[in-house]
């Protein structure tokens, strides 16, 4: 089954659902089995920490900015409603190997809506978009849901630029229920800027996920002469040199990394990288884990 998880291997299905099958019966088999695990239990409200309460569900971000202390309660039983805003801009279009970065986002959104809708019986929606909103599917569990979603994801392409306000603008316009609000997109926008737009969601109750989708190239460049990028949003060119892709570039994209991480983090949002040469299922086990010791 494993071989199955590969990035290059998984670009050669052409069957979203397929693919959600299996890379969810992937991370799946390597948790432990708990019918709380993923997405299902919503948050509810905080509450002032008592001495003698559980000190793994104090929210250590409202701490770290508060210096109070306070708990997160959440339903128990209480299905979520799962909301993924799909950045379909240009720049998502890049890779260096068998898989684009929008290809990952949409084996990604297609397991997590598999997940939600089949494993935990969710309610689950999609937005696409890159300067306007493309594509809008409410949130339902009604029957042929999945079938919906994974429709939306296949006709999801990469175009035009950017525009972080627009899908929020939607959401507040047409979602009333709060949930989890899960946004793919390579972030290509200030870090500053990406989460003050994005930030208004969480005065509503929403609980923000980041998943920030880069190419291992765009990481770590790998020139053996001077080359000329080419930003497929804006078209502008760059002519840089090996120095600069081995010493002076790392620092500014991994800068940016960290720089959204912790910008992410510290407004209470969750933040994870998806590198698009990773297996899809070891990356989801890890965010999945993560955040079912966190709860």
């Amino acid at each position: 089954m494993q071989r199955f998880l590969n990035p290059s291997v998984l670009a050669e299905i052409s069957s979203l659902d397929l693919i959600a099958k299996i890379v969810v019966d992937g991370f799946v088999a390597g948790l432990h089995r708990s019918p709380d695990f993923g997405f299902s239990q919503e948050f509810a409200e905080y509450r002032a920490y008592t001495p003698g309460d559980d000190l793994r569900h104090v929210d250590w971000n409202v701490f770290a900015r508060t210096e109070r202390a306070y708990l997160k309660r959440y339903r128990g039983e209480t299905n979520s409603l799962l909301t993924v805003l799909l950045d379909a801009s240009n720049s998502m279009n890049y890779t260096s190997h068998k898989i684009t970065k929008m290809d990952y986002a949409r084996f990604a959104a297609a397991s997590l809506f598999y997940l939600a809708i089949h494993n935990q019986r969710d309610a689950a929606g999609l937005i696409v978009f890159d300067d306007e909103v493309r594509n809008y599917i409410r949130p339902s569990t009604r029957q042929g849901q999945i079938n919906r979603l994974l429709h939306g994801l296949d006709l999801a392409e990469p175009r035009a630029r950017t525009d972080f306000a627009k899908p929020l603008h939607h959401f507040q316009e047409f979602l009333r229920r709060r949930g989890i609000v899960l946004m793919i997109s390579d972030f290509y926008e200030t870090p500053e800027r990406i989460i003050r737009t994005i930030e208004p969601l969480r005065f509503h109750g929403n609980e923000i996920v980041l998943f920030h989708v880069l190419d291992p190239r765009e990481i770590k460049p790998d020139l053996d002469g001077p080359a000329i990028l080419v930003d497929l949003e804006t078209n502008d060119h760059l002519e840089v040199t090996p120095e600069y892709a081995r010493d002076e570039y790392p620092q500014k994209i991994q800068g940016h990394i960290a720089a959204l991480r912790e910008a992410a983090q510290g407004a209470g949002m969750d933040y994870f990288l998806l590198q698009t040469d990773q297996p899809l299922d070891a990356a989801l086990r890890e965010y999945l884990t993560i955040r079912q010791g966190r709860n």
